[in-house]
């Protein structure tokens, strides 16, 4: 494997889990028990977040994807 390709996949495994816990503290911002929100605030955060993902897709120009944690090995 090339050195590149070797860092691609470090870097990439980091970041990519590291968003993902992000986004789900995002999340957490939707439990009405804990905190208040309009549907405009909601509404505006997943706006940018899809935009941030729509971008990242025509980067990458393949939209494929699946829940649960990033990796690259096949374990």
């Amino acid at each position: 494997m090339s050195e590149k390709l070797e860092k691609f996949e470090r870097l990439a495994e980091r970041r990519v889990n590291e968003a993902m816990k992000k986004i789900r503290l995002i999340g957490n911002l939707a439990n009405r028990n804990n905190y208040e929100y309009t549907e405009k605030h909601a509404k505006k955060i997943i706006d940018a977040l899809e935009a941030e993902l729509r971008t990242l897709k025509s980067r990458f120009k393949d939209e494929d994807g699946e829940c649960g944690t990033f990796t690259f090995s096949s374990k």
